[in-house]
């Protein structure tokens, strides 16, 4: 039996936008990130970033976008042990042979607090450092298009918040794209926009987003499911 994991989605990001993406576990929030992002393919439709449509894509070519054109920050930091955080940050450039731009590195390191902790391997950092090297590592290359998958479950509300406001912070200053995949009210009221999935759909969006408003809007959810 076939699963329709997404349902006629019909979806635009907005450039320079923080669009975050919610719905009950099973709504297909992570599939339709995985899409978006050239991870998974489509049995039909269509996924564009920018003016090229990828959908048509071979992996090689699939690769050297998702390597060239696109960050992503997941719940799991995975970093390299054996790197220091400054070799974790620069390293899908280093593979690919190309020279981070200095400026702009200074300025995602800045930002996230990390002129400090450049040397430290990720055994030496918190998770919540670890998770911000994460982050300017997805940031290094300043990508057209940041997804972040549920990046603050693995840390505590605190460490969770910074990482929240450098997402914010991104769009808002450094003039990023950010596509947040996440089960938590308060980490989507950093959007600016949240798109509600339901069984494959998108059911409902909310602009200007508040952490009360979203947290009705989910209870609906578990009303038809119990209902």
């Amino acid at each position: 039996m076939a699963v329709l994991a997404l349902d006629a989605v019909d979806v635009a990001v907005a450039r320079g936008r923080f669009t975050a993406v919610m719905g009950p576990s099973g709504s297909g929030k992570s599939t339709l990130m995985h899409c978006l992002a050239g991870l998974d393919s489509v049995s039909s439709g269509r996924v564009w970033l920018g003016d090229a449509e990828i959908t048509g894509l071979g992996e090689r070519e699939l690769t050297r976008l998702r390597r060239d054109r696109v960050g992503f920050v997941f719940q799991s930091f995975n970093l390299l042990p054996t790197l220091s955080a400054a070799e974790n940050i620069t390293l899908p450039m280093d593979i690919a042979g190309r020279k981070p731009d200095g400026t702009w590195l200074d300025t995602v390191v800045d930002t996230l607090g990390l002129r400090d902790r450049l040397s430290h391997r990720p055994a030496q950092l918190s998770g919540g450092q670890q998770q911000r090297v994460a982050c300017a590592r997805a940031f290094a290359s300043r990508p057209e298009l940041i997804f972040a998958d549920e990046p603050t479950g693995n840390l505590d509300s605190r460490s969770g918040l910074e990482v929240l406001r450098f997402l914010r912070e991104a769009v808002d200053r450094l003039g990023q794209t950010v596509v947040m995949v996440t089960h938590d009210p308060g980490a989507a009221s950093h959007s600016d926009l949240v798109l509600f999935l339901g069984d494959g759909r998108i059911v409902d969006q909310m602009p200007e987003p508040t952490a009360d408003a979203v947290l009705e809007r989910m209870k609906r959810f578990d009303v038809v499911r119990h209902g």
